[in-house]
Formats: C-alpha cells, sequence, structure tokens
C-alpha cells in the first residue's frame, strides 16, 4: 500500500515558514506584504479559490486586497485597474483570477501585470526564466509538487519523470522543474500514442489533465511515485485525474484528492507573494 503524502500537512509547514519571516521583518519595523486578487465575474469555484486565499493571507500575516468587478467589466477597465495595482507601491503581488467572462483577453491580462509583481509566473518574462533555470517566481501548483517531493525525500535526479498535460499552468513548468532537478522528463498529451505504455515507464508520474480517474492501475509501474493535480467532480464528490482507489495498492507514493496538491497550490502562492515583497522592499 502506497505512503499518502499529505499536502495539507506540508502546506501548513510552508505557511508557517511564510508567517515566521513576516514577523521578523514586521518586528524590525517593515510594512507587510500585500497581495492584491483581481475576480472577475460571477464564477463559484472562483470565488471559493479567492476566499482561500483571502483566509492564507491573514493566516500568515499579509495584507489581503480584492476587486470584485462584475462579468460585464470589459477590457480597458480591468486595464486601467491592473496599471494602478502595478504602480502602487504598497502591493507586492497582483493575481487576476482565471478564467476570465468571454470578452475579455486573458493573455492581454497577464502580459500586462509587472513581471515584478506577477506571483502567478504567468508573465512571459518569467515563463523564459524558468525555461533558463533563473525563476524570480516558480508557478505556484508545479512548484508545490516539487515541494512534497522535497518533503518527502523523493529523489529525481536521474529517474524517469513522466507528465500528463501539458498546459502552460502546470504541465509545461512541471515539466521545467523536473528537468532541472535532473529527471529524465517525457510530456504527454491528448495526441499521445498508447499512453499507458509512457506511463508505465516512469518511475514518477504527475498527472494533470482534467479527465476524471483516467489513470488506473494497469498504467503504472510496480512501486511509481504518483502526483494527482487533477480536481473533478463525480456524482458531488471531488475526484482526481488518478483512480487512487487502485492506484494506491500498486505505487508507493501517492497523492490524495482532495487533500494532495491542491493545498499547496495557495501556500507557494504565499511564498511566492513574500518572495516578491523581498524583491519589492530590497529595490525600494
Amino acid at each position: 500500500m502506497a505512503i499518502i503524502i499529505d499536502g495539507k500537512i506540508t502546506s501548513q509547514k510552508v505557511k508557517d515558514e511564510v508567517f515566521s519571516e513576516v514577523k521578523k521583518l514586521t518586528e524590525k519595523g517593515m510594512r507587510k506584504p500585500c497581495l492584491a486578487v483581481v475576480l472577475v465575474g460571477d464564477n463559484e469555484a472562483s470565488k471559493i479559490y479567492v476566499r482561500n486565499k483571502k483566509r492564507s493571507c491573514e493566516e500568515v500575516g499579509f495584507i489581503s486586497l480584492e476587486y470584485l468587478l462584475p462579468a460585464d467589466t470589459n477590457q480597458e477597465e480591468l486595464n486601467t485597474l491592473i496599471d494602478s495595482l502595478n504602480s502602487d507601491d504598497t502591493v507586492d503581488g497582483i493575481l487576476v483570477q482565471l478564467p476570465l467572462p468571454e470578452g475579455l483577453d486573458e493573455q492581454s491580462v497577464i502580459n500586462r501585470i509587472s513581471p515584478q509583481k506577477d506571483v502567478d509566473a504567468f508573465h512571459p518574462q518569467n515563463v523564459g526564466r524558468i525555461t533558463l533555470g533563473k525563476p524570480s517566481f516558480l508557478p505556484c501548483t508545479p512548484a508545490g509538487v516539487m515541494r512534497l517531493l522535497s518533503e518527502y525525500n523523493i529523489e529525481i535526479s536521474g529517474r524517469e519523470c513522466v507528465v500528463v498535460g501539458r498546459s502552460n499552468i502546470v504541465g509545461k513548468p512541471m515539466s521545467l522543474l523536473l528537468l532541472s532537478e535532473n529527471g529524465t522528463v517525457t510530456v504527454c498529451h491528448s495526441r499521445t500514442y498508447d499512453l499507458a505504455q509512457v506511463t508505465k515507464r516512469a518511475d514518477i508520474l504527475v498527472v494533470a489533465i482534467g479527465v476524471a480517474k483516467k489513470i488506473t492501475a494497469d498504467m503504472i509501474k510496480e512501486g511509481a511515485v504518483v502526483i494527482d493535480v487533477g480536481m473533478n467532480r463525480v456524482d458531488g464528490k471531488l475526484c482526481g485525474d488518478v483512480d487512487f482507489e487502485s492506484c494506491s495498492k500498486k505505487a508507493s507514493y501517492i497523492t490524495p484528492v482532495p487533500g494532495g496538491v491542491g493545498p499547496m497550490t495557495i501556500a507557494m502562492l504565499m511564498q511566492n507573494t513574500l518572495t516578491a515583497y523581498k524583491m519589492h522592499i530590497n529595490q525600494s
């Protein structure tokens, strides 16, 4: 039976580390770090994420600013807000909750956020720095996966790593972070021929495709480390992209859904905001 990789415990450890560092800085008379979150429209899932981010900000000692805009907000209005936050010296991180309502250009919005305040690490400049192995920030979910692997002393160097999914948010940056730790990396996607033959080679398998229980026990290697980034709802219950019940009997380590990678995403957002803050105060 696999060892369960507990994201709740590790995420709390990350947040405790951030809180401790913020406490030391504020005791020296420094202002608190500040994260601005912009939500456009009434997407219920996005509202939950924003509430969770606000709660985490309070937990680690950050100031949290919320900008709740109506669904009919136009591009110019959103751009004006981002420009205002970019120029505000008291704001360290800016996060625009995705997806945006139809009619708004997501890439244009990402490009408009100052790279120094882009705590999601989506700006092309930050993506480029990750590719070069010189990141300012790491994308929150892949960074969370890397922290989990480190926390459980799972060796990456020299091991066969397979990432299922090629999104700009998870799949692509995940592959780069594994590569930076000397993993031998294969990226699979919807056009991959005979997916199971590839996933069965993986010592470390990271799955981020958004298809409930897509990866089954016959698709993984005995003793593999299985990281499930998926978040799906089936019959009212949350589940991942991995069939946990069957794969947990064959894997050596596995993340549950919920309680695995999910909590790590917000914890690493707190870490990125602290990094942005420290860069900011050192420049001022």
